[in-house]
């Protein structure tokens, strides 16, 4: 899979995430995967969604930009949140955050394999600094 099939692939993937399919998340991601190097699995994979989105309830993926070459899509995600827990380390400002992550996914077999994943946590402690 790759170019557009492989660009919509990855769309269904992100509705996916934002209406909390989780029972779906198996669709789009390998029972293997792995991030950051890290072997998590689908259930371990899963869990660290669902926890962020229970510390960030209204935490959306939204893709401002998507690049795909042959087996992979590059992913700049724009993120405007309002923690209501302690998310990546900090505690919640009590107002609402931006920031971005840049992504990449492997496909294999049409489902997501390996994520290497980059988030701008810089950004996110300029505004949670008290």
């Amino acid at each position: 899979m790759s170019g557009e099939p492989l660009t919509e692939a990855y769309r269904r993937y992100l509705r996916c995430l934002n209406e909390r399919r989780w029972d779906d998340l198996g669709e789009f991601v390998s029972h293997d995967v792995v991030h950051n190097g890290r072997p998590l699995g689908l259930s371990g994979y899963r869990a660290m969604l669902e926890a962020d989105v229970a510390a960030v309830p209204d935490l959306l993926f939204i893709a401002e930009l998507i690049v795909t070459q042959d087996d992979v899509v590059a992913c700049r995600l724009a993120f405007q949140c309002t923690p209501q827990q302690q998310f990546l380390g900090f505690d919640p400002p009590g107002t609402p955050i931006a920031f971005a992550e840049h992504v990449f996914y492997r496909f294999c077999d049409s489902k997501i394999a390996e994520v290497w994943s980059v988030i701008d946590t810089q950004a996110i402690a300029a505004q949670t600094a008290h």
